[in-house]
């Protein structure tokens, strides 16, 4: 079992929790205030997001979607990638391999 982890600021009203860790797989909640945004940005991890409650709006490579609770993406591994969120929520973030820069 991996240890537990803080919730932590990332972007203007977003925080992140990880929730579990392996150096293989890594599981995260972000939780977003109505209209914060995840900044667009790229890495080379593959990450699947699973909209756990909210509205999203997706940008992945330019290609914009809308997301509501129980809907999912893959971003691809260095695919240009952020959010703005309708709705307040959270999102579950996993990334392969683990996002070291996350602990």
């Amino acid at each position: 079992m991996s240890e537990t982890y803080p919730a932590v600021p990332a972007d203007p009203g977003v925080t992140r929790q990880v929730l579990s860790e392996r150096p293989e797989l890594m599981v995260v909640a972000f939780t977003f205030e109505k209209g914060a945004e995840g900044a667009l940005h790229r890495h080379p991890h593959v990450q699947s997001t699973y909209v756990r409650a909210g509205e999203f709006l997706f940008t992945v490579d330019g290609v914009e979607t809308k997301l509501v609770p129980g809907d999912s993406l893959i971003v691809p591994s260095n695919a240009e990638h952020g959010c703005r969120c309708l709705e307040a929520g959270t999102l579950i973030d996993t990334f392969t391999p683990r996002r070291d820069d996350f602990l």
